[in-house]
Formats: C-alpha cells, sequence, structure tokens
C-alpha cells in the first residue's frame, strides 16, 4: 500500500498489488489516526446491477479500518495487522462518483484493536459500516 502522497511525520506504507488494480488511495493524514481510503468508480468496479460491488464495498472498509488499527497500535512504525474479524452492513447502493471509507478506533488493548468504519459517498450518503476487530501481526 501507498501513502496518499502525504509527507512529513506522517507514516508511508507500500502499496499493493490490489491497490493498483483497484486503484484506491490510502490517506493516513488524520493526526487522530483515522485512515481513509478514497476510490473513484469504474464501470470495472460495478456488478451485473450497475452498482459497486459488496467485495469492494467491503475491502475498502477492510483497508480503512485495518490502517486505523496499525496507527492505533503505533502511529509512527504503522506495524502490520490482520483482519480477525470485519461485519459489514450494507446501507445504500451507489453506482457513480467517488466514495470514501473512514476507520474510527473504539477500542481495544496492546494486540487487539476494534475499529467502527463508514464508507460515504462524495456528497455524505452513508453506503456502508463496518464494525472490525484487528490483531497487531509480527514480522517473521
Amino acid at each position: 500500500m501507498h501513502l496518499k502522497q502525504n509527507d512529513g511525520d506522517h507514516p508511508r506504507v507500500r502499496r499493493s498489488g490490489c491497490q493498483n488494480a483497484v486503484g484506491f488511495e490510502i490517506d493516513l493524514s488524520n493526526p487522530e489516526g483515522c485512515a481513509r481510503c478514497h476510490l473513484t468508480i469504474r464501470e470495472d468496479h460495478l456488478n451485473s446491477q450497475g452498482i459497486l460491488h459488496g467485495g469492494i464495498i467491503a475491502m475498502l472498509l477492510d483497508v480503512a479500518c485495518g490502517n486505523t488499527a496499525s496507527a492505533w497500535f503505533d502511529r509512527a512504525e504503522h506495524p502490520m495487522v490482520l483482519t480477525l474479524s470485519l461485519n459489514t452492513s450494507y446501507v445504500a447502493a451507489i453506482r457513480s462518483g467517488r466514495v470514501t471509507a473512514v476507520g474510527r478506533p473504539s477500542g481495544g488493548g496492546r494486540k487487539l484493536a476494534h475499529i467502527y468504519g463508514e464508507l460515504h459517498s462524495e456528497d455524505g450518503v452513508l453506503i456502508a459500516t463496518a464494525a472490525g476487530v484487528f490483531k497487531r501481526g509480527s514480522a517473521r
């Protein structure tokens, strides 16, 4: 993954193959550590009904919540985290435009973080929510 071209005190994460294929951007500039994930919807993001695919919605929420969990553990080092669970609720459909997922910490400790996420359209419509549990990983 790659940080959305932030400089200075903000952590950097490597860009992933998934990020390259789907085309989302990660923004870690929020001083409270609430990560954002932005996507401009393309035709190849749509399902057979012409709406944003639920799998892409879940992925955006997972990325935003996972990066928020990483900041929860260590904002400077941005450690690897593992998604233990991600419960997603789909609220509204969207066909075009730009969406933003944001994660917010709701609790946790040294090894587990509980993160709440929301995905909104660019005009503020709530598209989906998520509640996830993330575990701090270790490099092997």
